[in-house]
C-alpha cells in the first residue's frame, strides 16, 4: 500500500497482527524488503509495519527532500496514518540514524528503540572522491556486487537475498543514492538524540565495516540513555540479510524484557 505523508507518497508493506507494531526503516542501498526474512519470523506476534524511504523502493522520488528531518517526517506521517497506538521503531544503518531523530521526539506510543548497524548521530565527514565512490557503488550490477563481497557482508548471502540487495540497490533514484553521502550522512543530530528516554538496544555486526563496533561505543552509546549493545559474531553490515534469525532473537529478547518490566 502507499501513504500520503509530507508530500511524498511512501510505500508500506505490513504483515502479522498484535497489539504492538514494529516499525522497520532500511538502510542506503535497501527497501522495505530488507527485512522480509526477520519479519517473517515475527509476524505471528507482532503486527510488522516495513517501509521504503522516498527515493527508494516503490515510494516515490521527489527532486528533493532527503534530509534526515525528511525522511523522519515520511515516517512519523506513516505511523500516524495508521493510527500506530504501541510501537517499536526498528531502523538499519541510514535508517538507525533516521530513527534516533524520530525517537528523540517522544513521540506517543514509542516504546523501544532498535538500531540495527546504526549510522551515528554525529557527522560521518567524506572526501570529495570518497562521496563519489560511494554514489557510484549503487550504479552498475558490478559495482553492487563489489561493495556486498568487499564492503556490505561478512557472511555470503543467499543467492535470492544477493539478487534483491542488487535490485534495490540499481532502482533507487538518483536524487536519493546521491543525498545520502552528500547530505545526510555529514547531518549532525548527537544532539537531539540525548533527549531519547525509551529502553534502546543496539545491534553490531562484528565484522562491520560500514559503522564500526568502535565508532558505535564512541559516538552513539555515549549519547543515548540507557542504549545497550549487543554483537553479533561473525556477521557484517547487512545483519538483517546475513542471519536474519539472530536479529530476529535479538529483538524479540528485547520487546519481552519490555513487557516484563512493564509488568513490574
Amino acid at each position: 500500500m502507499h501513504i500520503e505523508t509530507n508530500g511524498t507518497r511512501i510505500h508500506v508493506a505490513q504483515q502479522g497482527s498484535g497489539e504492538l507494531a514494529l516499525v522497520f526503516l532500511h538502510y542506503y542501498g535497501g527497501s522495505s524488503r530488507t527485512w522480509d526474512a526477520v519479519a517473517a519470523q515475527m509476524a505471528p506476534r507482532y503486527r510488522i509495519v516495513a517501509t521504503d524511504h522516498r527515493g527508494w523502493g516503490r515510494s516515490d522520488a521527489p527532486a528533493d527532500g532527503y534530509r534526515i528531518a525528511d525522511l523522519a517526517a515520511d515516517a512519523e506521517g506513516v505511523i500516524a496514518a495508521l493510527g500506530l497506538q504501541r510501537y517499536v521503531l526498528v531502523g538499519h544503518s541510514m535508517g538507525g540514524k533516521v530513527a534516533q531523530l524520530v525517537a528523540s521526539r517522544r513521540p506517543h506510543g514509542l516504546e523501544g528503540l532498535i538500531l540495527v548497524a546504526p549510522s551515528p548521530p554525529s557527522p560521518m565527514l567524506l572526501s570529495a572522491e570518497q562521496r563519489a565512490m560511494l554514489v557510484g557503488a549503487y550504479q552498475t550490477r558490478e559495482s553492487v556486487e563489489f561493495v556486498i563481497d568487499h564492503v556490505l557482508t561478512a557472511q555470503p548471502l543467499t543467492a535470492a537475498r544477493r539478487a534483491q540487495v542488487i535490485e534495490d540497490s540499481l532502482r533507487a533514484a538518483p536524487q536519493a543514492k546521491h543525498a545520502w553521502p552528500n547530505v545526510a550522512m555529514a547531518e549532525n543530530i548527537a544532539t537531539e538524540v540525548a533527549a531519547i528516554e525509551v529502553p534502546t538496544l543496539v545491534i553490531s555486526g562484528e565484522h562491520d565495516q560500514v559503522d564500526r563496533v568502535a565508532t558505535l561505543q564512541a559516538e552513539l552509546l555515549p549519547r543515548i540513555p540507557q542504549a545497550e549493545l549487543h554483537i553479533l559474531p561473525g556477521v557484517g553490515h547487512l545483519s538483517p540479510l546475513e542471519d536474519p534469525e539472530a536479529v530476529a532473537q535479538q529483538i524479540e529478547g528485547f520487546i519481552d524484557a519490555l513487557a516484563k518490566t512493564k509488568r513490574q
